[in-house]
C-alpha cells in the first residue's frame, strides 16, 4: 500500500490482494471516500510517473502503472494539474482500454491463472483425470465420466451426455489425438441426438484439448472476442468471424496472433489461458448487445 498525491488530491495504491473489499487485483482509491476513480485511473498514473522522471509505454496498462508506481520512493509527489486530457491511445472495449497484447501481458494473466484457486484446481483435476487415470479413449466408460466432467466445469449445456460419449468411442480417436489431427474436432463436434443434429464445437476443442493441450487450443465465445478485436485494430490476421468456428482456421488464426505479436515462446496452451483471460475481464457475455 502506498499513499500518493495527485492535482492536491490524496490516493491510496494497493498492489494485488492488499484491498479484497474493492478488488484482488492492483488499483487505486482516492483517500478520502475510499471509491476507485472510475475512467481516470490510467491518466492520473501516467502523470504521477511522468512527474517522477518515468514514461510509460504505450501498450502499459493500469495494474502495471500502479505496480510501477509503487516503486517509486516513499515520498509523496504532487503533480501539477494538466491543461487537458490526452486522446487515449487504444480502442476500448466499453470505457477501459483492452492492453495490447506482450510478452508482460501474457506473464501477468498466466501468474494471475495460477495464483486463482478455482481455475488451477480444475486444470488439476481434470489432468490427473485425462492423463492418469482415463488417458485412453477404448472404453466408453472413461469418455462418459471425462465428457461429464468436462460438461459440468465448463457448463457446455450438454443435455445428454451419453450419445456425445458413445459418438466419441466410435470414431477410435487416441493415436489421432497423439498425431494432433486437428480435423477430429469437426468429427466429435457434429453429434445426434434423438435422431437431431448438434454442433458441440467448443465440448469438442475442450476434449481435444485436455488428452493434448499443446496441439489443441481451445475455443471459446472470450477467445473468439478477443481475437475479433485485435484483427480490427492491429490486422494481425485476415479472417472471417465465421472462421474462427472452423477449427483448422482458428488454429491458424492463433498460430498468427502469436507470431504478430512476437509470443513465440509461449505455447497455444498458454496463449489460450492468456486470451482467455483478457476476454473475461474485458469482454462480458453481453458486450456488444
Amino acid at each position: 500500500m502506498k499513499k500518493i498525491t495527485i492535482n492536491g488530491t490524496e490516493y491510496i495504491l494497493y498492489a494485488g490482494g492488499e484491498n479484497k473489499a474493492v478488488s484482488i487485483y492492483p488499483h487505486m482509491v482516492e483517500a478520502t471516500s475510499g471509491k476507485v476513480p472510475l475512467g481516470k485511473q490510467m491518466s492520473l498514473l501516467k502523470a504521477y510517473l511522468k512527474a517522477n522522471g518515468l514514461t510509460p509505454a504505450d501498450t502499459a496498462n493500469t495494474h502495471w502503472c500502479i505496480v510501477a508506481a509503487m516503486k517509486i520512493g516513499n515520498e509523496s509527489t504532487v503533480v501539477p494539474a494538466q491543461k487537458k486530457k490526452e486522446a487515449p491511445a487504444r480502442r476500448t472495449a466499453g470505457s477501459i482500454p483492452v492492453p495490447a497484447p506482450s510478452a508482460e501481458q501474457v506473464e501477468y494473466y498466466l501468474q494471475r491463472w495460477d495464483s486463482l484457486e478455482r481455475y488451477s484446481l480444475h486444470e488439476n483435476a481434470l489432468d490427473k483425470l485425462f492423463f492418469k487415470l482415463a488417458p485412453k479413449n477404448t472404453d466408453i466408460s472413461d469418455i462418459l465420466l471425462k465428457a461429464s466432467t468436462l460438461n459440468d466445469f465448463y457448463s457446455t449445456n450438454i443435455f445428454l451426455i451419453y450419445p456425445v460419449a458413445k459418438h466419441i468411442h466410435s470414431l477410435d480417436i487416441d493415436d489421432r489425438l497423439k498425431a494432433g489431427d486437428v480435423t477430429l474436432v469437426s468429427e466429435i463436434q457434429h453429434t445426434t441426438i434423438n435422431g437431431r443434429e448438434h454442433n458441440f464445437y467448443s465440448f469438442a476443442t475442450k476434449y481435444c484439448s485436455h488428452h493434448n493441450p499443446l496441439d489443441y487450443p481451445i475455443y471459446d465465445s472470450y477467445v473468439d472476442q478477443v481475437l475479433r478485436f485485435f484483427r480490427d485494430k492491429d490486422g494481425f490476421s485476415e479472417f472471417a468471424n465465421a472462421d474462427l468456428k472452423n477449427y483448422v482456421r482458428f488454429k491458424g488464426v492463433l498460430i498468427d496472433f502469436r507470431l504478430f505479436y512476437g509470443l513465440g515462446k509461449y505455447n497455444l496452451k498458454e496463449i489460450d489461458k492468456y486470451i482467455w483471460q483478457l476476454g473475461k475481464e474485458y469482454f462480458p457475455r453481453n458486450y456488444g448487445k
